[in-house]
């Protein structure tokens, strides 16, 4: 079957399509939890500051991701991800004891160790996806989540916000635990033959930082990485000029959901095109391509028209997911299985954690100054990312004697 048809060859697969309805599920129910727990503390307490600890209470344990990643790389990984999605949904069942301010330290508990649990489930779920997919279709198989997973974030919230309006947060916490059910089931259903892993010799800390140091040492994967980790530290600045672009259309702040829309549909295209652009432009070109697009929708941001901001708000959908989908799935491309948890793992902290250092950095200027010199500099600042890229393919070029368009991974990434 020609390349053209990649995505109908990974939904073919049986073990693929369970995974990618895994990614359904889960998706789902993470971002109905999302939106409620944040309302729901809102209305409980009348606080902003302790609505936004919901957020930070479930993104904190990706700073422990490389310690938590290695779980990944010291069992097989199907049996864990069965347990790692059961277990969260008997903890969400605590949440129902949940009914006042004095006991919402139960919840922030909750969704601390569901975002540990979570880190747990992305590194072993890499890791399980590298041993049960194609090399070759490993590209469309991330793009083909990515889009499945923006596109619940068009559809749970809402629907989030409907079952919260009608039952509240127990509510929201009981459907997010029939996901995890859900996801555990489609993983038992799984028919992926593991080998028990060796028993690491060493120290953990040594270990854990095993991970680290292979993504550090090898000169594909750290210029990706890098350059994935500064699109979204910036990307995390340009979150809060958002709402001073919308201030400037002369629109209410409801409408920055309709150019949520258009940056998620950008990402639902690029999500169906992601794998053969890698396959064509290699992993470099195929980011480079996708910052250099951010930088453009960016800069443009500050036009005060209606057509140009949902045109920019597309653009950046699809620039945006360009370096992450190259490193992921580099990353599982070119580490060794038994390394694969931990250093997926890393990788994800590497490329998400500065976008909250974005978000709070960038809620502070958008305060102090001007927001279109801001986008004009922020757009400009963005093609720094591109740097690492060029760096490598240069340093490839000079190591293989060829020239830097030839580099081995700007063709067949496999």
């Amino acid at each position: 079957m020609r390349k053209n048809w990649s995505v109908v060859r990974v939904l073919r697969d049986r073990d693929t399509a369970l995974c990618l309805g895994v990614s359904v599920v889960s998706g789902f129910g993470t971002s109905a939890l999302w939106l409620a727990s944040g309302v729901w503390v809102k209305d409980l307490t009348g606080s902003n500051g302790l609505a936004a600890l919901c957020v930070l209470a479930l993104w904190a344990p990706t700073l422990l991701a490389p310690l938590l990643g290695s779980l990944a790389d010291r069992t097989r990984r199907r049996p864990l991800l069965v347990a790692f999605n059961l277990g969260p949904a008997a903890l969400l069942l605590a949440v129902l004891a949940v009914d006042s301010p004095h006991r919402l330290w139960l919840l922030f508990t909750v969704l601390f160790l569901y975002g540990a649990a979570s880190v747990v489930v992305d590194a072993a779920e890499s890791a399980l996806v590298a041993a049960v997919v194609a090399p070759d279709l490993l590209g469309d198989f991330n793009g083909l989540r990515m889009t499945l997973t923006e596109g619940m974030k068009l559809v749970a919230p809402p629907t989030g916000a409907v079952v919260y309006a009608a039952y509240g947060g127990h509510g929201v916490a009981l459907l997010d635990a029939v996901t995890f059910v859900c996801a555990a089931g489609l993983y038992g259903c799984m028919r992926v033959r593991e080998e028990r892993p060796r028993r690491a010799a060493g120290h953990w800390r040594a270990q854990t930082a095993e991970g680290a140091r292979f993504l550090w040492g090898h000169p594909e994967l750290r210029p990706l990485v890098v350059a994935g980790g500064t699109t979204m530290l910036f990307a995390g600045f340009g979150a809060p000029l958002l709402y001073a672009v919308v201030d400037g259309l002369g629109r209410s702040p409801a409408y920055v959901g309709v150019l949520y829309a258009a940056q998620g549909a950008g990402s639902v295209v690029v999500g169906l095109l992601s794998g053969p652009a890698l396959r064509r432009l290699g992993a470099r070109r195929f980011a480079a391509y996708g910052i250099a697009l951010t930088a453009v929708a960016v800069v443009a941001q500050a036009v005060p028209s209606d057509p140009v901001a949902l045109m920019c708000s597309a653009a950046i959908g699809a620039g945006l997911p360009c370096p992450l989908i190259a490193a992921l799935t580099a990353v599982q491309q070119r580490t060794p299985d038994a390394l694969l948890g931990r250093a997926s793992a890393t990788a994800a902290t590497l490329l998400f954690a500065p976008n909250a250092v974005g978000l709070a950095a960038g809620a502070g200027l958008v305060e102090l100054l001007p927001y279109q010199p801001l986008l004009l500099t922020l757009g400009s600042a963005r093609l720094t990312a591109v740097l690492p890229l060029l760096r490598a393919r240069a340093r490839l070029g000079e190591h293989t004697g060829r020239a830097p368009s030839t580099a081995p991974s700007d063709a067949e990434p496999t």
